[in-house]
């Protein structure tokens, strides 16, 4: 699957693209536990709206069970991964994506907080008990980003709905992951962890970001006031003035809020607020892509709380390179 889509703010943004599409896109990659073979899960007509986007998707297998990878970031080993991974930890999960890379993850609070490696080392360290020597698996520092500092690192997010980012550099090989809900997102934790990368060294024409499967703004219904602080982030509103602020936001080309029929609520599209955040920042169509898939309406692939109401997630992860 080839597909293209025009400028972040043009015709169509590329969230809205990636909810009419199909649910299930495939000519992917099955990959067995050590090498990767062909398989199918489906297939984009030529006429389908993805046709629009630039950027490919590949379904991967290991030990039979799928992973999605995006062709933006072919570079690095990453994996968006399913619900079918339920059982296994990132530690197992970076072991899938590279043998020797280290893990990283973080105990995620739906804020902006984003840490390196170095930081979760010493924060976790420093609540050790005299008796222990490592640090344990379950008592990561609270942080809804990672960013790494070297090459072999694997920084890892999970989600249900909310929207898990994978971020890489393509000068200096370093990555970040991050878990942007609609708090994180009204926090601006994206342009956060790319400002910790560009603290690094890092420049914005070399960064390239995937944005991976999460609720659709089709289904996601939200309050008035949640889609006027999140939009806040990309308009010049007063979201304590939720009429006018939302007035302001629909007028927004592809605007991230839809109308609700229920009094009081709208829908929120996520993705596509990230979208809009890093366009502000200066990053083009060809340095974004997202994942056609929303998490709600794909149940046989991934875990939804808005759906099921089950404390479920999937796990998506990316390890650095050199430069």
């Amino acid at each position: 699957m080839q597909t293209r889509l025009g400028p972040v703010g043009g015709l169509k943004s590329m969230q809205r693209v990636a909810d009419s599409a199909p649910q299930t896109v495939g000519l992917g990659l099955e990959s067995g536990q050590e090498r990767p073979r062909l398989c199918t899960m489906g297939s984009v007509q030529p006429d389908s709206p993805l046709t629009l986007l630039m950027h490919t998707w590949q379904w991967h297998r290991w030990n039979n069970l799928p992973y999605l990878t995006c062709s933006l970031l072919e570079p690095w080993q990453h994996g968006f991964f399913t619900q079918q991974f339920w059982t296994h930890r990132p530690a197992e999960l970076t072991r899938v994506l590279h043998p020797t890379a280290i893990p990283y993850q973080v105990k995620q609070v739906h804020g902006n907080t984003v840490l390196a490696p170095s930081e979760v080392e010493a924060i976790a360290g420093s609540i050790l008990s005299p008796e222990q020597t490592t640090v344990p698996v379950d008592t990561p520092p609270p942080a809804d980003g990672l960013i790494t500092e070297q090459q072999e690192q694997a920084v890892w997010v999970c989600s249900a709905d909310c929207v898990p980012v994978l971020i890489a550099d393509g000068q200096t090989g370093q990555v970040a992951a991050v878990h942007a809900g609609w708090r994180g997102t009204a926090k601006k934790i994206v342009p956060q962890a790319i400002a910790r990368l560009q603290a690094q060294g890092s420049q914005l024409s070399d960064l390239r970001v995937a944005l991976g499967p999460a609720i659709s703004g089709a289904v996601y219904q939200v309050a008035v006031a949640v889609a006027a602080e999140v939009g806040a982030t990309i308009a010049t509103v007063d979201p304590a003035d939720v009429t006018d602020a939302l007035a302001a936001l629909q007028q927004i080309e592809d605007s991230p809020v839809l109308p609700d029929p229920e009094p009081g609520k709208v829908r929120l599209d996520v993705r596509r607020v990230n979208v809009l955040q890093l366009e502000q920042l200066g990053l083009g169509s060809d340095q974004v892509a997202i994942a056609p898939y929303c998490t709600y309406q794909t149940p046989d692939h991934f875990f939804s709380y808005r759906r099921s109401g089950e404390r479920k997630a999937q796990w998506s992860g990316i390890v650095s390179r050199a430069a």
